[in-house]
């Protein structure tokens, strides 16, 4: 019997770092995907108080300005630039729903959160993961096994101090853990870091159209990405992430169906944290 590992069905370090990170840049920031989920969610145009009285804890101030950098990002489009004119998903933004399916997903199984509402998990997932150069500290790790601070600032290519700062960001995530209480003991991936393969695996295959969406624009299939790794055996987290990807790309415009109950009832530390925002 072969004692030899298998690998997992979507390696951590097959997908390009820089192209993964150029992606969660553009969704990551806070309420993008509350109105994309919103936008999809009433399935029709919609002005900017009409987003915003769905999500009553945001200013409306605040979801002009987030919709306006989702439509610089190809997220959104409207008609025209008439003052007041509603805005509607762009094919890209509609091609969201498996990296919005996936995340949810990932962040159900490795991260104790509790009950919150689909598009707060999202979003929460998206802040563990969106800090630069955090994608090649993880593919280091994956690869290389526990290591040391000074090894993977020089393996990185990252200043002590840059390193230092990715490093207590991805603990705080619990993407990564030392592996004993000293300050110098080497670092490792947590489950929920060892497990991101198939996160990255989506959001590289939907970044492919980013670059060209202002002329052709086109919905990302995940399932070509399943293709890619067919002849790789799945166990474990493999086979759960697998099964993440599948089911998205079997609805890939239902942001909602993963959701445990209505999309809107959100935590009272949200609402808290939001709430004085509310200019008007």
């Amino acid at each position: 019997m072969s004692t030899r590992m298998k690998r997992p069905a979507f390696p951590i370090g097959a997908v390009d770092a820089q192209r993964v990170e150029d992606a969660l840049s553009l969704l990551w920031p806070k309420w993008t995907a509350w109105s994309a989920m919103t936008l999809a969610q009433e399935n029709h145009p919609m002005r900017i108080r009409d987003v915003a009285a769905q999500l009553p804890f945001v200013s409306e101030q605040l979801i002009g300005k987030r919709l306006a950098t989702m439509r610089a990002d190809g997220l959104v489009t409207r008609d025209d630039d008439r003052r007041g004119a509603p805005y509607r998903l762009s094919t890209l933004g509609k091609s969201l729903a498996p990296v919005f399916h996936t995340l949810s997903d990932w962040s159900h199984a490795y991260l104790p959160l509790g009950q919150m509402a689909g598009a707060e998990r999202v979003e929460d997932a998206l802040r563990r993961l969106h800090h630069r150069h955090s994608t090649a500290v993880i593919q280091l790790l994956d690869a290389g096994g526990p290591m040391r601070y000074a090894h993977i600032a020089e393996e990185a290519g990252l200043s002590n101090s840059l390193s230092g700062q990715q490093l207590s960001r991805l603990q705080a995530a619990g993407l990564i853990t030392r592996t004993g209480p000293r300050h110098g003991d080497p670092y490792t991936l947590t489950d929920a870091g060892q497990a991101l393969g198939a996160v990255y695996a989506t959001v590289e295959h939907w970044s492919e159209p980013v670059t060209m969406f202002k002329t052709s624009p086109s919905p990302v299939r995940v399932a070509a990405a399943t293709r890619t790794h067919t002849n790789v055996p799945l166990t474990g987290d493999g086979a759960r992430t697998a099964a993440a990807l599948r089911r998205s790309a079997a609805a890939p415009n239902d942001l909602f169906s993963h959701a445990p109950q209505p999309q809107l009832r959100v935590s009272a530390a949200v609402t808290a944290r939001s709430a004085p925002g509310r200019g008007r």
